[in-house]
This record gives structure tokens, sequence and C-alpha cells, in this order.
């Protein structure tokens, strides 16, 4: 007995620890489903399902005469869904000749592997079947009219996975102005995709996506999907031949001269468009790349070219006038123990205030600002300020140095302030803002801003456009304007930059040779920066530009021997391109020579094949400038801008009003053979209803 209770109690126990057991697994189940049901059951279709993205095409950034600067390459991977919708008729009849296109069209596998793999998903239930990786846009385009896919993605099963690159199809040119938009990690470095980011990004799509096996997502119903809208196309300012010009000449000189780094900017006169921007630096494999934007960012002591700012306020103020005398003695003057120095004495020591801006005479410049000034330096100071060379160009591109004009309320305020600032020192300006005041100049006192952009697009059509901004109607008086210019021309006449004196077309600027300040330890007489800012024709001007080389080799490192041949160089090839400026300067110089014919490029190659004649053409150029030399017929480019009214002087009749017709502009004609005058000068913005008047001549 005591046998069978010990057992039958011990019965008990495990039936009641099975119960309990049992309760507390239960329980535990409604508590799963009760309280934590709906979360698990959240979390377990966030899981499976989920949201996914879908990236906008970023619009394109083109040049003004609409080169592709950036373009987004999209790719696509293709799947395929064999199975849903799609009988076995349907399969059958299609899955040849789909095997044959796709083998035909990516090359990478045989009709029978294709036709294979396919049917084989097909068995297996695969919906999500891979066909294809790194398709570009046009394959895409011609997959998409293959059999069977060509039904789309609910009966033909094509599933399209888009991903996009962004690609610079010039490489280096003019990269950190045009900047870098990385897809992968959805960020931009700078420059014009920075600053037009919210034109360019377009609005993203989005996807629903299912996680299948193989951690593979597939998407779920594109009856679901929210098409992206692509960004808008920013048109720019840059003409890509004058970037390649700049840069290609640039680089040479930074070659030559063993130069650590440099830039060029080149500036349209009244527009203040950005024509090119170049920036090199060393790297240390001896290579030069776009790696700093040095023309924007790099704020630093213009020297010599600041000189021209200080003779402005000095005639706005009346203390002196271009034909003054200045005693600049045997080259040398000291302040406070602090020698200021001229490379050597210029002629007499007796000079023009003309003459001490053509030769860059260190003391003349500081006497004549230390004389004027030296009770009241703040009436300096506000003569500065006034210009406007104190405060940033409010660029859109980020980066922009900031300017540093030294006010007598600085701490660093001292005795050899003044005549230091005076020829460019204690003070900071970035290139593209000593730039902008020299393009004020050539644009007789109306200082712009420079301009980047000059529309945004959608589908070809304008939806925004960037006109000129004025930064200062008039930094000073006509009078002082005139002079300064009549100076500028004299720097390259009679002066420091003779060695670039032409007599193509004519130039007008300012050399600049500064030594680089080495932190702590001041001016050691090893490192220097060289420059030249300037403009051209200066009897018309239509360019600005300005060179700065930094650290060039010891042997030579004067602007008048560094940076004004870059210039040079530049304009000579601007000039090469634009045979107008060559058009103006034979007529001025030659009166009644006689013309030279402009028309359709096409016609006069057909004419002097059939001729047998000797002519040197311009390939690339649809209207060209027709110049007679010794031995052969020489094409120049005749420029049609579409915003501008066009130089029409050369052309035929027909010619003539081809052009304007094209361009929405009503003609007039007079006499007959070939225009000799056009009632409204060329540049001239277009208007709604403008009317051209043409005088033709056969002389």
């Amino acid at each position: 007995m005591n046998n069978n209770a010990t057992i039958l109690k011990a019965s008990y126990l495990m039936y009641f620890f099975i119960m309990f057991f049992g309760f507390g697994i239960m329980a535990k189940v409604l508590h799963i489903q009760i309280k934590e049901g709906d979360e698990l059951r959240k979390m377990g279709t966030e899981h499976t399902l989920q949201e996914i993205k879908i990236d906008a095409l970023r619009g394109n950034i083109y040049s003004r005469n609409r080169k592709l600067l950036a373009v987004t390459t999209p790719k696509y991977e293709i799947r395929f869904d064999p199975v849903s919708n799609k009988t076995d008729n349907l399969f059958q009849e299609n899955i040849d000749s789909l095997a044959q296109s796709l083998s035909f069209l990516i090359k990478d596998k045989s009709k029978a592997s294709y036709k294979t793999g396919i049917t084989q998903a097909r068995k297996n239930g695969n919906h999500y079947y891979l066909l294809a990786k790194n398709l570009d846009y046009d394959q895409y385009q011609k997959l998409r009219k293959f059999p069977i896919l060509r039904l789309g993605r609910n009966k033909g099963g094509l599933i399209p996975i888009q991903t996009n690159k962004r690609d610079l199809p010039y490489n280096q040119l003019a990269k950190r102005t045009i900047g870098i938009f990385n897809y992968e990690k959805g960020i931009y470095e700078v420059g014009i995709e920075g600053a037009f980011d919210s034109y360019l990004k377009g609005t993203e799509g989005t996807r629903l996506m299912q996680k299948i096996s193989g951690g593979i997502w597939m998407p779920v119903d594109p009856a679901n999907e929210i098409e992206p809208k692509n960004g808008n196309d920013v048109i720019t300012t840059i003409d890509i031949e004058i970037q390649d010009i700049a840069e290609s000449s640039l680089e040479k000189n930074l070659r030559l001269h063993s130069a650590k780094h440099g830039s060029v900017v080149v500036m349209e006169v009244e527009t203040g468009a950005i024509l090119a921007i170049a920036n090199l630096g060393l790297e240390p494999d001896g290579s030069y790349t776009e790696n700093y934007n040095y023309a924007i960012g790099e704020s630093s002591e213009p020297g010599s070219t600041f000189k021209l700012a200080s003779i402005l306020v000095a005639l706005e103020d009346e203390v002196i006038d271009i034909n003054d005398t200045i005693d600049t003695e045997n080259g040398k003057i000291t302040y406070y123990n602090k020698t200021i120095s001229d490379a050597h004495k210029i002629k007499d020591g007796i000079l023009s205030v003309q003459e001490i801006i053509e030769e860059s005479s260190n003391v003349g410049i500081a006497k004549i600002i230390t004389e004027n000034y030296q009770s009241n330096p703040q009436k300096f100071i506000d003569g500065l300020y006034r210009i406007g060379l104190n405060k940033s160009l409010g660029l859109p591109i980020v980066g922009e140095g900031n300017p540093y004009i030294k006010n007598t309320s600085d701490k660093t305020w001292s005795g050899i302030t003044l005549p230091w600032m005076a020829h460019g020192y204690e003070l900071q300006l970035t290139p593209l803002q000593t730039l902008t005041f020299y393009n004020a100049i050539a644009n007789n006192g109306v200082m712009v801003k420079p301009q980047f952009i000059k529309e945004i697009m959608e589908m070809n059509q304008t939806v925004e456009e960037f006109p000129t901004e004025i930064i200062n109607e008039r930094i000073a008086s006509k009078e002082t304007i005139h002079k300064l210019q009549q100076m500028l021309e004299g720097v390259v006449l009679r002066g420091t930059a003779k060695n670039i004196k032409n007599d193509s077309y004519s130039i007008a600027g300012k050399t600049g040779t500064a030594q680089i300040a080495q932190d702590n330890q001041g001016y050691n007489k090893t490192n220097y920066k060289a420059s030249f800012a300037g403009y051209f024709p200066a009897s018309k001007p239509m360019y600005s530009c300005i060179v700065v080389i930094n650290d060039p080799s010891e042997k030579s490192y004067y602007g008048s021997a560094v940076a004004a041949p870059v210039f040079k160089e530049i304009a000579d090839k601007i000039f090469a391109l634009n045979m107008d400026l060559a058009e103006d300067v034979n007529l001025n110089k030659k009166g009644n020579a006689p013309r030279p014919k402009t028309g359709y490029n096409n016609d006069y190659n057909t004419i002097f094949k059939e001729m047998a004649i000797s002519a040197n053409t311009n390939p690339d150029a649809e209207w060209v400038v027709c110049l007679s030399a010794k031995d052969s017929i020489n094409f120049g480019r005749r420029i049609i801008r579409h915003e501008t009214v066009p130089n029409l002087v050369g052309m035929t009749a027909k010619d003539a009003l081809f052009i304007l017709e094209e361009l929405g502009i009503s003609a007039q004609i007079s006499g007959k053979g070939f225009v000799i005058k056009q009632s409204i000068s060329a540049g001239t913005k277009i208007n709604k209803n403008m009317l051209v008047s043409l005088t033709l001549s056969t002389s």
C-alpha cells in the first residue's frame, strides 16, 4: 500500500506539474498574441516589405555653347518574371526569339544558354530572374522592345532596376567650378553641383519592395510606384573652347616656371559672364590637377595689381592728377625702419602718375598715398570701401575667400600700413575679386557680379533666366575711369607689359609681383606671386582676364615675365576664334581696306574645292570670315549668338536675311552686294520687334 500510495502521489505531482507548465505556455502564447502581436507582425512585415526610394535623374550641366559638362549616366539591371500572366502558348511561341535577341544585344551568352536559363526559372517559379546587368540607356531601350518584354511589367514580366552615375565628359576641365556629385553617397562637392542642387536634383520617387529568398528585394506592384521627377538642366556661362584654352595655357606655363599652383579667369566685360575659370595645383607625382578653386577661394595680398585702386581713390579725391610728377629718388624709401623698393631706379627718378602705373613704381605709389592721406588715413580706406573692395561678391558657389581691407580701427594698423597698403600689402583679395574690379574699369565704371549661370531649362524650355547683376553702378567718375584706362593701355604700350604688345589688337592691363608671406616668418624674398589683370581689345573691351601664378622658380618671378605672357597667349587664341575682333582692328587701322567676306562654311568649301584653290578651313565653324593670305585662303570663325545681334558685315543679303530670320529679327535692305553697314551694332541684346537696316555695296 505504501508503495502504491507513493506512486499515486508522484503521479498527481507530475500531473499538476504538466498542467502548470501547460498553463504557462498558454499564458505566454496569449500574451504574445494580445500584447506583442501587433508589434511582432509589424516587425515581420518590415523585414519582408519596404518602401525604397527611386533616384530622380539629375539634370545635366551644360556650357554656354551647349556642350555637356556634367551628365547623369543611367545603368540598368534587368530582372524578369517568366511565370506570372504568361500562358504556355505565349511563352513557347516567343522564348526562342527572346533568347536570340538577348544573345545578340548583350553578347555574353548563347541563344541556347538564355533559353535554358529562362525556361528553368519558369519551372522553378522564379519571379525575379536576372537577365542582364550594367546595360546603358540605349541597350535598355532596345531590350524593352524584345518579344514578351515589350508587354511591360504586368504582362511581360519586365522589371528594370535603374542606378545612376555622374560623369564629367571633359574630365578635369573646370572640375572644381562644375563640382562633383556622388550618387552612391547622395552628396555633392562644392561648385555648381552644390550651388544649384535644388534645380538639378529633381524629386525622388518610391517603390514598394519585398524581400524574397536569397535576400533579394523584388518590386511588389508597379501600380503603387511613384515615378521620380527628373531634375532641370543648368546652362552655365562657361565657353568650353575658351576654358580649354585657359587651362592648357595655364598648365604649360606652370610647368615652364616650376610653379606650385595658379589660376586663370576670363570674364565677359559687359555681362560679367565667366567664360573660363581654370585652377591647377602641383601634385606629388608632378602632375597638375584641379585640386582647389584658387580663383574663388584663395584670399591673399594682391601686390601691384592693387595700385590701380590706390590711384583711383587719389584721382577721385583730386589730390593728384595723371600728369603730376613724383620724385621716386633712387627707387627706395623708408617708413619706420621698413624700406619699400622698386626693382631698380626708373629713368631719372622723376615720374608722372601715368609713368608710376606704367612702370609699377612701389616708391611712387607709396609716396602718393602716404603724403596725401597720412593726416587722415581713414579717408583713403573709405575711398576703397566706396568701390566695394571690402565686400564679398556673394557668389552662389560656396568657398569664396573673404576680402580684407584693413580699417584704421584695426589693432594691427601701424605707421607703415598706409604705404604698404598703397602697393598691395596688408590687405587680401581673391583673384576673382581683383578681376571684378578690373572688369569694372573696362566696363566704364560699372561693376557687375561674376555670373556662372545663364538659365535653367526643363525639357528644352527655359524656366528661369539669370540676368546681369550690378554691384556698383559707378565705381568712379567718367573722367577718372578714362584716365585709368589710359594708364592701363600705357602699361602695355610703354611699361612693364610692353613684351605683350602686338599689332593685331590692343591690350590694357597691369602686372603684379607680390612676395608671399610665410605665416609668422614674414617675407623671405624667395616666394613670389606673379599676376596680370587686364582686358582686350582696349579700344572696345569685350573680355577681361586675370592670370595668377604662385611660387614660380626664382629664375623668373615677375608678373611681366611669368603671368603677362599667359594672358597674351589666351587672348591670342580667343582672338583667333573670334574674327570679329580682327575685323574691328583691321578696319580701324586700314580705313578703306577691303572688308573680309563672310558666309556659310560649307558654301565656301564647295566653291574653293571646285576652283581647286588652297584654303585653310575651320571645320568646327558654321559661319566663317574669309581672309586672303599670300598663297592661300584662311577661314576665321564668325560667332552667331542667339541672344545678341550678330555682326553681318561682309555677308550677302541672302545670308544676312537667313540669320536674322532665324533670330526673329526683321530687316530692311538698301543697295546691292555685301553688307557694309548695319543700323544696330553687333552685340546688342535682341529685343522683340527689333528692326535692323542693312546697307549693301559691291565695293
